[in-house]
């Protein structure tokens, strides 16, 4: 009996040490995973603007151990791309996935695409007017007599085109429905180009003139007897 139970013990101690090899040799062995890994610009010239660019990701192929690819996130990685010395119009980035740092145990295996293309404009800035957007009508009896924007005109940068093409911006919507006295409100401009911002992002300051419908009338008809006379 008591051999018996000796060599259930062994039987026992060699199962456990089988199972702990097997814990560490799966623990070990090495897996893949895929990964897209967001691009970062650097060294854009001043004067230009990527206005476009064929993927915002590239994606790659890690392999390592379970440990090691556990251990790796997204949001801890990015591909950073150079783009100093860069000419307007398109031009060719090779994709060189090793630069990309991981944690020790880990290697790319492939990467995709294998170039990236940027397309880059000239920059242009220039100052326009702000227009304030209003909404909806005051109360029964009241008109919108003034609007005063400050700062009246604002500067915007970008690419050239998208640029040139603007000659005002309006502001976030002020909502005047209902309104029986001026108000006073500090909003933002919106953009109007998916490639141009504001060389300011300071709010703006609006402020809407709101009076008695009579009121108004007796002002221009001053205003014209002060003309006439």
């Amino acid at each position: 009996m008591r051999w018996l139970f000796g060599n259930f013990g062994y039987k026992l101690l060699a199962a456990g040490v089988a199972l702990l090899l097997w814990g560490v040799s799966h623990g070990t062995k090495p897996v893949e995973r895929g990964f897209d890994v967001p691009t970062a610009l650097q060294g854009v010239p001043e004067s230009l603007v990527v206005t476009d660019q064929s993927t915002d990701a590239v994606n790659i192929r890690v392999k390592g151990s379970q440990a090691a690819l556990r251990s790796l996130s997204v949001a801890d990685i990015e591909y950073v791309v150079d783009l100093s010395g860069a000419k307007p119009g398109v031009t060719r980035h090779e994709v060189d996935a090793e630069s990309v740092k991981l944690p020790r145990g880990a290697q790319i295996v492939s990467r995709s695409p294998s170039s990236i293309d940027f397309t880059l404009e000239p920059r242009g800035t220039k100052a326009v007017k702000v227009r304030a957007d209003l909404a909806g009508e005051p109360a029964p009896g009241f008109v919108v007599a003034a609007v005063e924007v400050v700062p009246l005109r604002v500067r915007i940068t970008g690419a050239r085109r998208e640029v040139l093409r603007l000659s005002e911006v309006v502001t976030e919507t002020i909502d005047v429905a209902g309104a029986d006295e001026t108000l006073e409100r500090e909003v933002r401009p919106l953009l109007a180009g998916p490639h141009v911002r504001f060389e300011d992002e300071g709010p703006i300051k609006v402020r809407v003139e709101v009076v008695p419908l009579e009121s108004k009338g007796t002002e221009a008809e001053r205003g014209a007897e002060e003309e006439t006379g």
